[in-house]
Parts: C-alpha cells; sequence; structure tokens
C-alpha cells in the first residue's frame, strides 16, 4: 500500500466571532491511499499557513511540502514518514506550523493503519487501560461572573462533575478574576472538580497571587497563566503555589515539552496531538513525562477528529488524567462536519472500539464549510 494524495481542507463558519474559539474553523488532513483507504487527520493551528506547508510544492532538501514528502511512501512507516518530514523541514519547521502540519499527517496515517488492519488506533499503540475515561466540560468563561456560575450549574446538571472555564475576561482586573471563580465554584456545587485556564495573562508574580486566592475555592488545577515562552517563571510558580499549574498546548515536539517539564516544573502536562506531532510524537511526550511522575491530559478545542484521537491516545499510556471535552452549546463545526457526534454520560466518555479513529466526514458538510 502507498500514499497517492495528501489534501489539506480549510472549513470555516459563514461568521467567525473573535473570540479564542477554535470549534468556528477547522483544518482536516486526509490521506489517500492505492489500496482505497483514506484516513483523516487535524490540525488546531493558522489553518491557511498550514495547507501552504502541507500542500506547498518541493523547495530545496530542507524545505519542503510535507504532501510531496509522504506521496509514495508505506503509510505504514508512520516513524519514517515522521523523521522523513521533519529532517526534510528543518530550515522552516523545527517548532511551531510545520511541526502542527505534520500532526495531521501523522494523525490520518494512524488511522489508515487501523482501518487496514480492522483495529482501532488504541490497540495499535499498544493501549487498553480503559474502557471509559473521566472526562471533563470545557468552556469559555460567561461574559460576568454570574453568567460564569449559571453555565456551571448547567453543566452540572448534565452530569459532569469536572469543569473547566477559561480566557475572557480573565485577567482584567483582580476583582473580576476573583469573582469569576468564586461564582463558577458556586455554580458548580462543593462535590466536582473546577479547573481554571488563566489564558496567558499574568507575570508570575500576579499568577502566584491569584493562584493563592483561587486555592479558597479549590481549584483543581490552573491553567497557562503565564506567556507561552516564560519558562522561569513557571518554576517559580509551579515551585511555590498550592494548586496544581497545568500548560503545554502551546508547545509543539517533545524537545519543547521537556523545556516546560524540566526547566518550568509544570503539575500537569496538556498535550494537544493536532499540534504536537500526532499519536508518533504524542506518545514520545507522554512517556518523559511519565519518567518524571507527571500525569496528562489531551487539550483539544476542536472537532470530534481531535476528541477521537484524544480517546486513543489517553487509552494507551498509563498517565492519562482526564479527558477535555468541548461542551459548548452554541451551534460550531463541532456537530456538522463529521457523521459521528461524541456524547458524555455522567462526565465519562467511552473508548472508541471501531478500526481506525472511528470517525467519518460528512462531504455534504464538508463542501457546504469548505473555503476554496
Amino acid at each position: 500500500m502507498k500514499i497517492t494524495k495528501v489534501e489539506a481542507m480549510y472549513l470555516r463558519l459563514p461568521a467567525v466571532k473573535e473570540q479564542c474559539d477554535s470549534g468556528q474553523d477547522a483544518l482536516i488532513v486526509r490521506v489517500e491511499t492505492d489500496a482505497g483507504i483514506t484516513g483523516l487527520g487535524e490540525v488546531d493551528s493558522a489553518p491557511m499557513a498550514v495547507k501552504g506547508v502541507i500542500e506547498g510544492p518541493y523547495s530545496h532538501t530542507i524545505t519542503c511540502g510535507l504532501g510531496h514528502l509522504a506521496v509514495g511512501e508505506d503509510p505504514f512507516a508512520t516513524e519514517k514518514i515522521w523523521h522523513k518530514m521533519y529532517t526534510a523541514n528543518v530550515y522552516s519547521g523545527r517548532r511551531g506550523i510545520a511541526i502542527h502540519a505534520m500532526s495531521g499527517i501523522d494523525m490520518a496515517l494512524w488511522d489508515i493503519k487501523g482501518k487496514a488492519l480492522g483495529m482501532p488506533v488504541w490497540k495499535l499503540l499498544g493501549g487498553g487501560f480503559h474502557s471509559r475515561i473521566r472526562c471533563y466540560a470545557s468552556s469559555l468563561f460567561g461574559a460576568t461572573p454570574e453568567a460564569t456560575g449559571e453555565l456551571a450549574r448547567r453543566f452540572r446538571g448534565r452530569g459532569f462533575d469536572a469543569v473547566k472555564f477559561g480566557w475572557h475576561p480573565m485577567g482584567q482586573d483582580e476583582r473580576t478574576d476573583l469573582a469569576l471563580v468564586r461564582e463558577a465554584r458556586r455554580g458548580l456545587g462543593d462535590d466536582a472538580d473546577l479547573m481554571i485556564d488563566a489564558g496567558l495573562v499574568w507575570d508570575a508574580k500576579t499568577a502566584l497571587q491569584r493562584a493563592n486566592a483561587f486555592a479558597e475555592q479549590r481549584i483543581f488545577w490552573l491553567e497557562e497563566p503565564l506567556r507561552a515562552d516564560d519558562y522561569e517563571g513557571y518554576r517559580k510558580l509551579s515551585e511555590a503555589a498550592s494548586v496544581r499549574i497545568a500548560a503545554g498546548e502551546e508547545e509543539s515536539n517533545r524537545l519543547s515539552y521537556l523545556e516546560l517539564m524540566d526547566r518550568g516544573r509544570i503539575d500537569v502536562v496538556q498535550v494537544d496531538l493536532t499540534r504536537c506531532g500526532g499519536f508518533t510524537e504524542g506518545m514520545k511526550i507522554a512517556a518523559l513525562a511519565q519518567d518524571r511522575g507527571l500525569p496528562v491530559a489531551n487539550h483539544g478545542f476542536t472537532t470530534y477528529i481531535n476528541v477521537m484521537a484524544a480517546l486513543h491516545w489517553l487509552n494507551s499510556i498509563p498517565n492519562a488524567l482526564i479527558c477535555e471535552f468541548v461542551a459548548e452549546e452554541e451551534t460550531n463545526l463541532r456537530e456538522q462536519i463529521t457523521r459521528q457526534r461524541v456524547r458524555a454520560r455522567d462526565g465519562w466518555l467511552d473508548i472508541p472500539q471501531e478500526p481506525g479513529l472511528g470517525i467519518d466526514l460528512d462531504e455534504d458538510a464538508i463542501r457546504r464549510y469548505r473555503v476554496a
């Protein structure tokens, strides 16, 4: 079996709000083979930049379109193809966009392997730790503290016993920050876990003050309070704070995760398979975290392709903590572009059992939302 085509499809809602909601557009990767087996992947990044990295032509030996590199290869050779893509882009892509783009291709290759063998990806990865995994409802903050409390009550009513709120209006001022977390806890009740995603808004001193204040509301973790490159700030914060510090979604391969773990000293390692290099690199990152006694959780605020990939991955590693599950109720691409829709039951997600990723595109929706 050989790869015959690598396609990057940009999907977008007709109207996109200027807010931190990556469910409004999507970059889907489709890899075709001469055996008629097609694999799907996803990239959560700058969509058109990723499309260029994947579909761009050969330039020279250390900057080359990823699709060009993959065509003609055996899709089972995931480690070889990953290394080929990385080494052929060392000039332009050792971090960031090119690694993101590689993630989508790698994910699609594992989907192909699973379909060809009639096995779910987690079984190919040697997994089987869970039959289901606990998830948390992931949401943006409400526009006000009171609206946030109402959202928390709604998620609790849907059976979630863990909820995360993040981003705006967190970081405007101390009074608002404290009120957001207080009302979130009030709405959620005392018997559920509350995660807070600050959204990269503070310096280390301010983050420590907030972490200590939020500890009164018994938050489960404080996520990404500092700018992504402030590893020394993360070290100071992690060593001084009583609450867990979580981060990782901005990192793009195992070398940058080592910076976050060994220099930043974080407590929970968050990995997005659509950014970190796919399953091939995600397994290595999880192993590095396990060696350091650190739990990992996925990051995912995009489509159900990302969710399904995360479930396979979390079922394949011994240090999986919990699964992020977007619980926003507004209409977005997530509910429309795949034939399968993932649903939580009493705060748990079932591990997929179908071959490959176990998810298929709705081709009518793809045509409707695809940007030429």
